[in-house]
């Protein structure tokens, strides 16, 4: 049986004996050397998992999902977003809203097996919803492709090799050399389903998850799983014929580690998924906003049309914003931050970083319109000590920067209407909080 340890962003990890919390917990020893490995494999990719405070802890950095090590403990990592003590099933449900809205995902949730599979782990939830859609897609029916045989046999069948036949040594000119098609299931998209499938049946602790699983690879017995994933994704076909394989890909490559920002490298496969925090809380964002806007406005992401300076003939560093929003009157460039920002604390600049002020700032410039200076806009997670938006900043010039919450549990972008961002939604979400509660 798999140990489950569960903790949120920022937790500390040791081997000493501790009372386990969210923010702290105990791993065994290999559990522990493991992922000191898998941390020196981040750092040479450029990016930051863990921070090892000396030989017996570890404190996790922003990646939030899950990580199942080869001694079989499973590492779930939540956000750190909720103050209350007893968040687990919070988090887990907006960890799971927040990655559907990254990669596109369309949950399946029908029974009431499913609803209790929701506050189950999130690798429990994946491959519960890659179950159901699998299980619906074989009883929707499985496409098959001709595949083309060259075989030997007594008989003809389909079309004489005549090239082969001629080479036939004496004694053996009544044996056939032949070529024929069969209809099989064997092709891209079932040998990836097949491989996940495997994967899902060896991993999952759920009763009805590993039922269903076993059910599932006797219905999929003839056919083979996929050697080359990579290969078979580009082959997944798209046309009508295959439209109904098109709702279980996003879920069929999350599970075989195709479509992570981060995945696990080395030979151990467990069940792996990580996702910075940081992309996952932009992802949502800029998913609401296109929800949102007024179609008078249209919504660029990660533009990168414009250069910090020019060297010579060349143009270098390139300026990218989270978001840019335009329209005929007015452009706003928006940037998300996953960071508590307090507005009590004046004295420390509201925990602002200074290095995100000129990031802004550049943008601001150089983002210039027709219409005249754009409106800069921070956004950091709506929480206890960031409720409302902070008093703009004025960097002169008529260039403003104003800092605004975003309420991941009301999904609203509080105080927009201050910066005239054009959104369908009433003026303050405020109002609608307040009627709410």
């Amino acid at each position: 049986m798999k140990a489950t340890v569960t903790i949120r962003e920022y937790a500390r990890l040791t081997t000493a004996e501790v009372e386990p919390t969210l923010d702290v917990a105990q791993l065994s020893q290999s559990a522990f050397d493991w992922l000191c490995e898998l941390s020196a494999s981040f750092s040479r990719n450029g990016a930051t998992l863990l921070q090892v405070d000396g030989r017996h802890a570890l404190k996790w950095d922003s990646y939030v999902g899950v990580v199942e090590t080869p001694c079989g403990t499973r590492l779930e990592i939540l956000p750190k977003h909720h103050e209350q003590d007893d968040c687990l099933a919070k988090s887990r449900q907006l960890l799971r809203k927040l990655i559907q809205q990254a990669m596109q995902l369309k949950p399946r949730e029908a029974s009431v097996a499913s609803l209790e599979l929701f506050n189950a782990p999130l690798s429990e939830w994946v491959m519960g919803q890659f179950l159901a859609e699998l299980d619906l897609l074989v009883k929707r029916g499985v496409r098959f492709d001709y595949q083309r045989i060259e075989e030997e046999q007594r008989f003809l069948r389909g079309q004489l090799n005549v090239v082969a036949q001629m080479r036939q040594p004496p004694g053996r000119q009544h044996h056939f050399q032949i070529r024929h098609d069969v209809f099989l299931p064997d092709r891209a998209e079932n040998r990836l389903l097949k491989l996940a499938l495997e994967q899902v049946a060896k991993s999952t602790q759920d009763a009805a998850n590993w039922r269903l699983a076993s059910e599932l690879r006797s219905m999929l017995a003839e056919v083979p799983a996929s050697k080359q994933v990579s290969q078979d994704l580009r082959a997944w076909s798209r046309d009508r014929l295959m439209a109904h394989y098109q709702a279980i890909k996003p879920w069929c490559e999350l599970i075989l580690n195709q479509q992570m920002p981060i995945a696990v490298s080395g030979e151990w496969r467990g069940m792996s998924l990580l996702f910075p925090m940081e992309k996952l809380f932009e992802c949502y964002v800029e998913g609401w906003l296109r929800q949102q806007l007024l179609p008078a406005a249209w919504l660029t992401s990660q533009a990168s049309r414009e250069y910090l300076c020019e060297h010579g003939k060349e143009r270098m560093f390139c300026l990218k914003p989270d978001l840019l929003i335009d329209t005929a009157e007015q452009r706003w460039i928006l940037d998300t931050k996953w960071k508590r920002v307090d507005a009590r604390r004046l004295e420390t600049n509201y925990d602002l970083s200074q290095a995100d002020f000129y990031q802004l700032f550049a943008y601001g410039h150089k983002y210039r319109s027709s219409e005249g200076v754009p409106k800069l806009v921070l956004i950091y997670p709506y929480w206890s000590g960031l409720q409302r938006a902070l008093p703009v900043f004025d960097y002169g010039d008529g260039m403003n920067l104003w800092v605004l919450p975003f309420d991941l549990d009301a999904d609203c972008l509080l105080d927009a209407a201050t910066v005239g961002i054009p959104l369908r939604y009433p003026a303050t979400c405020h109002t609608l909080m307040d009627l709410s509660a």
